[in-house]
Order: C-alpha cells, then sequence, then structure tokens
C-alpha cells in the first residue's frame, strides 16, 4: 500500500486492537483476513465501508461445464490496464512525426526497442522475430500494467488470480505452437519434437518427454507469474496483520508500538514490488519469446 494508506490502515489497526481488547472481541483471524484480500469478488472493495457490487449473470451450463459470466473485480482491473494501454500508446503515436522522441513517446520507444531488439531478435532467429515482436510487446505491458495497478490502494491484482495467468499462459502455448505450424507444418513440427540421430527404441520415449515439455512451459509461466505477484501481496498483508494481532492479544500501548515496524516494513516490501512488478511481466515475455525461437527454429 501507498504511505497514506498505509498510514491509515496502521491507526484503523490499533484502535481495532483497543476495541477488541476491551470488549473481548474474538481472535484476529490472519488467515481469513488475508485470503479476503486477495482473491477475486463480485463487488469492487475500495475499502470496508465503500464496496459497490459488480454486473452479476446467471451461470451458462453448456454440456455440463458451468460457466459464470458475471463481472468481477479482477475482470474490471484487466479492462483498466487494457485502457490505460490504449491511452497511452494514442498519447505515445501523436508525434510519431517527430524525428527525435520526447517526453512519454520516447519512453515508452526506450521499452519497445529493447523487446524487439534484446528479446525478439535475440530469442526468434530471422524474419520471425519482428513478426511475434507485437504480440511479445502487447504482453509485456498488460501484465506490467495488471501489476502495477495492484499496488494502487483500492485496486486488485488481476496477475494474482491464477485464472488470469492460465489465460495468459494459454496464448503463449497458442504462439508457441502457430510459429513451429507456420514454418514446418504441423507434422514436421512435431517431428521436430525429437532431435535427429536417436536410436528407434529411445524416439517413442523422448517423443513422450518432449510433448510432456510442451505443456509443461506455459504451465510453468502461468504459476511462476501467479506466485510471485500474489505471494507479495501476501506478506504486506501480514505484516499489517502484526498490528491487529498485537492489539488484540496484549494492549493498545504495544499496538502502537508495533505499527511503525509492522508499516516500516510493509512500505519497503510494496516498494520492492515495484521491482517485481516490471521482472515479471519481462521473465513472462522473454521465455515466451524464447519458447516461440525454440519451436520456429528448432535445433537438431
Amino acid at each position: 500500500m501507498l504511505p497514506d494508506a498505509t498510514q491509515e490502515t496502521a491507526n484503523e489497526a490499533v484502535e481495532h486492537g483497543t476495541d477488541a481488547v476491551a470488549h473481548g472481541a474474538e481472535t484476529y483471524d490472519v488467515g481469513s483476513s488475508i485470503i479476503g484480500h486477495i482473491v477475486d469478488h463480485k463487488s469492487f472493495e475500495i475499502t470496508h465501508d465503500i464496496n459497490p457490487p459488480l454486473p452479476s449473470f446467471d451461470p451458462i451450463e453448456i454440456g455440463g461445464l458451468v460457466i459464470d459470466l458475471s463481472i468481477t473485480k479482477h475482470v474490471v482491473m484487466m479492462w483498466a490496464a487494457a485502457v490505460i494501454i490504449l491511452i497511452i500508446g494514442w498519447l505515445s503515436a501523436r508525434k510519431k512525426g517527430e524525428l527525435v522522441p520526447t517526453g512519454l513517446r520516447n519512453a515508452i520507444e526506450v521499452v519497445v526497442r529493447f523487446i524487439r531488439n534484446e528479446i525478439a531478435r535475440k530469442s526468434i532467429h530471422g524474419a520471425d522475430a519482428d513478426r511475434y515482436t507485437p504480440y511479445l510487446i502487447s504482453t509485456f505491458f498488460f501484465i506490467l500494467t495488471c501489476n502495477l495497478l495492484g499496488l494502487v490502494p483500492g485496486m486488485g491484482t488481476a496477475t494474482g488470480n491464477i485464472s488470469v495467468t492460465a489465460a495468459l499462459a494459454l496464448m503463449a502455448f497458442v504462439m508457441i505452437q502457430f510459429a513451429g505450424i507456420r514454418n514446418y507444418g504441423p507434422i514436421k513440427h512435431f517431428a521436430n519434437l525429437v532431435p535427429s540421430g536417436l536410436p528407434m527404441w529411445l524416439i517413442p520415449l523422448m517423443f513422450a518427454l518432449e510433448l510432456l515439455s510442451m505443456i509443461v512451459k506455459p504451465f510453468a509461466l502461468c504459476v511462476r507469474l501467479f506466485a510471485n505477484m500474489m505471494a507479495g501481496h501476501v506478506v504486506i498483508l501480514a505484516f499489517i496483520s502484526l498490528i491487529f494481532i498485537f492489539g488484540q492479544t496484549y494492549s493498545a500501548p504495544v499496538a502502537w508500538a508495533t505499527s511503525p515496524v509492522a508499516v516500516g516494513f510493509a512500505l519497503f516490501v510494496h516498494f520492492l514490488e515495484l521491482l517485481v512488478s516490471t521482472v515479471q511481466a519481462y521473465i513472462f515475455t522473454m521465455l515466451t519469446a524464447t519458447f516461440i525461437g525454440m519451436s520456429s527454429h528448432p535445433a537438431h
């Protein structure tokens, strides 16, 4: 959380702890509090008092599969990320005729060139690199924006939802297979999974292992992004929860003494999350480019 919001949370925690001691309230449930903050909701919880509901629809059942199309907080955050990216892109492209880019356009161009030159062209060889660069740029900015929005008080981290990261990984899987099939056709693409020169008896085993690896790669992308983004928020909430715990277990003075330490560590992790958000967007994009390169130009 940001400094003002975090200090406000600390003050509420101390008051909550004081009331708990005075009235003999039940023990503060740290687990339920943390889980309640990081999971998705059908309402947009900004504060405990401001919690407007989001549009909800009846589930649709198709062949035994129940699909819920209700709008959730993380869906809203993904929409917000898409709108922010479109606005930034429009603002950056307004002065595309200038020979020397400045301001926002210069900053975005630096990132775009980095993704094209240092990620796409070094991972995907030949003309294929520029072909997949727009997808990699979109992936990077979408993940980065979702990550950073989760650090704003009252917002949510869409990439802390495994359904969201699974969808991103599924799109990466489709692009990886498309790259190989486009260059070699479906039969040759799957034949490329097995290195040449292997004994005949080893080919079925290697094919099975490589086929499993094809599925594991996007799964690893999904879990890595989800776990890293969720972990940071859990740590921040755990530090803030210390104030509630000490306020209930001991007394108000102990809670007040605990709050500067808890808030300090929470702020440190919060600013560390700024770096983690960028690094995780880079890692997801870089690994996706690497897997596309391995599929479009397999080594034998």
